[in-house]
């Protein structure tokens, strides 16, 4: 019987709106979501007195509207720290822009930009005007264009030069990329008949010789980047396909995939070839990706031969397919680091990252160890410094690894690991490690802003 003067005693919707606490929030969130919210925090309030709650002041009304709030307004597509030990990590953005890359997307922005405008001859102009340049400088192709990945690079460079034809792969090289997206549903797509030569792990000169026909369009060639075949195998070099399809007068189409502009071996990395590289040893067209080992945003590239990247320019899926300014801007600064080689790995994240050394990790794990430790101890967590293998990720390397270090979280039940692991995920900025061996694993590889770690964590743990 006394509940329904308890809830008569809470203040108004209409009040709380009109009390100077309420200004803040309807300033900055609007007033229609502050009242849906309020009534939605009101209800709960209730719910909870008819329990034998206490009602709280207006004060804590307001403290619990303030969650609300945040958290309906809270995106998940926030800044996390990525310590799983894969530097290109696909589900969490891939490559890390440069500063010069970030600060031409946001000047693409906020002003107009002469996107499609020749500022020479005051007409309209091309989009990839912007990019061609710098694209052929840096692969010695005779022209270059663009479109929104590399799945997409492939789709219409297969469309504008083989729709309604053959195109010929090694079996081996028939690749399943992310998302379940395998290189025959492309082709399918793309219009081009597949014809599949040599065996999973042998594929020689004879077997694209003895599969050409009028038919035949194209012949494919594709990197894999995402994995390794090892032991008796055999492939065909990129040179003697380019001078196999010469002869035959088809086109030779080289997915590079992740694709890189310079030698990885500078980087204490495992060597890839280059995009220079598959221009000079003949491919009609080189396609590789913009986010991923090249370091700049999402986007596919294809280089390569004049006529042939005419033809990709006509196809009425390059409308569909193309870059918006932002990219476009970032991707640019992005290529005119690459003007100075000797300097990348100060000025590109990507490199920055995986160049760091393994002593200087260890060094810093070493630092974070005992404030992580203070913090974890109280909930039966041990904390020990360990050493590490990451990995580059996107489909680069996939059997290499890189030395690292990282922190090691072991604890005394079963199921604390995946408690830990999801109270990381919920704090205000995301922390993100691997589970394995007995213990949560956080690789410091791509850790470069230690204090900003530390006041996430303390945020969600430190005592009350």
């Amino acid at each position: 019987m006394d509940a329904p003067a308890d809830f008569r005693a809470l203040p108004s919707i209409d009040h709380l709106l009109k009390s100077e606490a309420a200004a803040p929030l309807l300033d900055r969130y609007g007033r229609t979501l502050v009242t849906d919210e309020l009534r939605a925090t009101l209800q709960d309030i209730r719910a909870a007195m008819r329990t034998g709650g206490t009602p709280p002041d207006e004060a804590g009304i307001f403290a619990a509207l303030l969650a609300r709030l945040e958290h309906r307004d809270r995106s998940n597509l926030r800044p996390l720290f990525n310590l799983t030990g894969t530097v290109l990590h696909t589900n969490l953005g891939r490559a890390l822009l440069a500063e010069e890359a970030i600060a031409a997307a946001v000047d693409a922005m906020r002003e107009a930009a002469a996107l499609e405008f020749d500022l020479d001859s005051g007409r309209r102009g091309e989009r990839d005007s912007h990019l061609r340049g710098l694209l052929c400088e840096l692969t010695g192709a005779e022209d270059a264009t663009i479109v929104n990945n590399n799945a997409a690079a492939v789709l219409i460079a297969l469309n504008a030069v083989g729709a309604g034809r053959e195109a010929i792969v090694s079996r081996g090289e028939l690749i399943e990329i992310g998302g379940a997206f395998r290189m025959p549903d492309i082709m399918e797509r793309a219009g081009v008949r597949l014809v599949e030569v040599g065996t999973t792990n042998r594929t020689h000169p004879k077997d694209y010789r003895g599969a050409l026909r009028p038919e035949t369009a194209l012949i494919l060639k594709v990197h894999t980047s995402n994995y390794r075949i090892e032991g008796f195998t055999a492939e065909v070099p990129g040179a003697e396909l380019a001078d196999i399809a010469k002869e035959a007068g088809v086109a030779l189409v080289n997915d590079l995939g992740s694709g890189t502009l310079i030698d990885l071996s500078r980087f204490g990395l495992k060597r890839e070839p280059t995009v220079r590289e598959a221009v000079a040893e003949g491919a009609g067209l080189v396609t590789f990706s913009g986010d991923k080992l090249l370091g700049g945003p999402q986007a596919g590239f294809i280089v390569g031969r004049r006529d042939l990247i005419a033809e990709i320019n006509r196809n009425p899926l390059k409308r569909a397919l193309r870059v918006d300014k932002l990219r476009i801007a970032a991707l640019e600064a992005t290529l005119k680091l690459y003007r100075d080689p000797d300097r990348l790995a100060a000025r590109l994240p990507t490199f920055r990252l995986l160049s760091r050394k393994e002593c200087d990790i260890r060094q810093q794990a070493e630092r974070l160890a005992p404030a992580l430790a203070t913090l974890l101890a109280p909930l039966g967590y041990a904390v020990d410094v360990c050493a590490c293998a990451s990995q580059i990720g996107s489909g680069a390397l996939p059997v290499d690894t890189i030395p690292s270090a990282g922190l090691r979280i072991a604890g005394a039940s079963g199921g604390a690991l995946e408690t830990l692991a999801a109270r990381l995920r919920a704090l205000p900025r995301p922390i993100l490690g691997r589970i394995g061996d007995g213990a949560l694993i956080l690789d410091l590889r791509c850790l470069l802003d230690e204090a900003g770690f530390l006041d996430s964590l303390s945020s969600g743990f430190a005592p009350s």
